[in-house]
């Protein structure tokens, strides 16, 4: 049972990656395209703007597997931001202040910064010679 687990790891990797990414291209494009629906009354400005374009196109990355790591740190970060900025002001616990979805994409970025891409990745496509083994899941 471990092979097979073992052997489908990377696998299941690059799925959750990719939706991970299509979830956060919409994030984004309602922040920068109003799309697919508008953002709330007095949601604007530069920092909107910002989020909304490393969402977008951070989203991209990731969904395509291209610089994961890169693209998942600074969407980490931004994440960790967003919750600080946004919901820590309302109470300690994220079911109270409402940041539990900032939280948990923080740390799930956090985790493909460490982990990559997966198989299906282009990341793994353009790289994987280059790559030591152990960065690619595999043993030694």
């Amino acid at each position: 049972m471990n092979e097979f687990l073992l052997s489908w790891s990377q696998r299941i990797l690059s799925v959750l990656r990719i939706i991970a990414g299509f979830f956060m291209i919409w994030h984004g494009s309602q922040k920068l395209f109003n799309f697919p629906i508008p953002l709330p009354p007095g949601a604007e400005g530069p920092v909107i703007v910002v989020a909304g374009a490393i969402e977008f196109f951070g989203g991209l990355l990731i969904l395509v597997g291209l610089l994961t790591r890169p693209a998942a740190f600074l969407m980490s970060g931004l994440m960790a931001a967003a919750y600080f900025m946004a919901h820590a002001s309302g109470g300690f616990l994220p079911i109270v202040n409402g940041g539990e979805l900032a939280a948990i994409y923080s740390f799930l970025y956090l985790y493909f910064t460490f982990a990559g891409g997966g198989a299906w990745s282009l990341d793994n496509l353009l790289w994987k010679a280059s790559e030591p083994r152990a960065l690619r899941g595999e043993a030694a």
